[in-house]
């Protein structure tokens, strides 16, 4: 996973309604084709991160597998960090494609 995206992926993931971590890092394979993983020892640490920056709200729950687990939900700090980090991302992917093609 290219360095500084995995909180844009949770983010983007969790925008669609509130996940468990491992929920998170299935559909991030998924939705990249398997490309993408968001391996457990990044993923909770990103989590915590984006938790401690008042971007997602935790709260306990029952997975579908009936384990007791944390849901994730995006607030709407977290909605406004999102769009952030996407317009950068778009912004650094497209100086990098100008380069790419330039060069």
């Amino acid at each position: 996973m290219p360095k500084g995206t995995l909180s844009l992926l949770i983010l983007r993931v969790l925008q669609r309604g509130p996940l468990h971590g491992y929920a998170i890092a299935q559909r991030i394979g998924q939705l990249s084709g398997d490309v993408l993983a968001a391996e457990e020892g990044s993923l909770y640490p990103a989590l915590q991160r984006i938790l401690v920056e008042g971007w997602v709200v935790a709260e306990w729950g029952t997975s579908e597998s009936g384990r007791h687990v944390r849901f994730y939900k995006l607030t709407s700090d977290g909605k406004a960090q999102l769009k952030r980090e996407m317009d950068e991302y778009e912004r650094t992917t497209g100086a990098i494609q100008a380069i790419l093609r330039l060069a």
